[in-house]
């Protein structure tokens, strides 16, 4: 018979690894020589038992300190075989769950579960996102059966224990060489099975129901925005607690506003005549209506700012500030006198762009 192999040599660690250390080998091993990832590959299935073997060796403080002193055989008759295969995947369950399927039987098939969570798109008006609203929605939900009160039994009655399993909620099944629990198909891991269920939810002990939630829109909100409603899922199992709503808010566009993060953005038509003499102009805000001074010589697509006049910010409720653009508007008929007007404009700037140009030559000349 061939001599085992040091333990910290198949596992490739030192002999002062820590316990993570130890894992983190461990299942990188494990992973890539378990006999499912490897059908008929002898010895990747020895590597997998020699592994398992040297782990449930090291990974036990008490068994460590013998193999340390003694070695191999310190530990025969006592546990040379290391870890059995549902000790191992009780430590991994998790692991070998999520990459194989199955886990090791000794997780709890029958504890609580939480409710699901659940989600409500919410559209609401570009003002309302603003300054917040209180409001309430209509959700459908399940609740707990209002007839058994979450037994899912005819009145009466009780449940049975589940012939499948026995009460265990587990099954066992040959997985490889080894055998593993899984949850119950008939029970489904509840231990118990319903011979007379109650009429109004048929045995599921929930019922889809109608109930109105009342929400608090905070001011600031925007697309996107997610609201969390603790409590407000579906009910949980066995008495664990529910899950949550998440209403999901779309902000109707503003005929007139647009957000930028917390600033709001309007755009306003001036004449030219407004743009060249200067003007004061109505402007609407989020509040009311305010006053913009334009400045003599304003130009086509200037901004003007309005601190404080925009969007409350989530975080700290400051307000964002109001930008407003200025469209100079071209009037498309104007009257016989304005056409002599501009006219008579017309020349004085052709004059003035004479003598600039005049100008303008008469340095490149000198």
């Amino acid at each position: 018979m061939a001599a085992k192999r040091d333990y910290y040599e198949v596992l490739g660690v030192s002999r002062d690894a820590t316990e993570a250390e130890l894992k983190k080998q461990y299942r990188k091993i494990a992973l890539k020589c378990h006999p499912d990832k490897n059908p008929g590959d002898k010895q990747a299935e020895e590597q997998f038992k020699e592994a398992s073997e040297a782990y449930g060796v090291l990974c036990d403080p008490e068994k460590r300190r013998i193999y340390d002193q003694f070695g191999h055989a310190g530990l025969e008759g006592g546990g040379g075989r290391g870890a059995g295969f549902e000790d191992i995947f009780s430590s991994f369950g998790d692991i070998f769950e999520d990459f194989f399927g199955f886990g090791s039987g000794r997780r709890a098939s029958r504890g609580a579960r939480r409710g699901d969570d659940l989600r409500y798109d919410l559209t609401i008006d570009f003002m309302e996102a603003a300054f917040g609203k209180d409001t309430e929605i209509e959700i459908e939900k399940l609740e707990t059966c209002s007839v058994c009160s979450g037994s899912g039994c005819k009145d009466g009655t009780h449940p049975e224990t589940c012939r499948q399993c026995g009460g265990s909620g587990q099954v066992t099944r040959s997985q490889g060489f080894f055998m593993v629990k899984t949850t119950c198909s008939v029970c489904r891991g509840t231990g118990q099975s319903i011979s007379d269920p109650c009429p109004r939810c048929r045995g599921n002990g929930k019922e889809m129901a109608q109930k109105t939630v009342s929400l608090k829109i905070p001011a600031g909100v925007d697309n996107g925005s997610r609201l969390r409603l603790t409590g407000e899922g579906e009910p949980g199992e066995y008495g664990a607690p529910p899950g949550d709503l998440y209403v999901f808010i779309n902000v109707k566009p503003h005929k007139f506003f647009q957000r930028h993060n917390n600033d709001v953005v309007c755009v306003m038509e001036i004449s030219f005549v407004q743009a060249a003499l200067g003007d004061s102009i109505p402007v609407p805000t989020l509040t009311g209506e305010t006053t913009l001074e334009i400045p003599k010589g304003t130009q086509y697509g200037d901004t003007f700012r309005f601190a404080g006049e925009g969007i409350p910010s989530l975080r700290n409720k400051k307000r964002g500030d109001q930008i407003v653009q200025v469209e100079v508007k071209t009037p498309e008929k104007i009257n016989k006198r304005q056409e002599e007007l501009l006219t008579e404009f017309a020349k004085l700037e052709s004059h003035k762009l004479g003598n600039k140009l005049k100008s303008l030559f008469n340095r490149n000349a000198n």
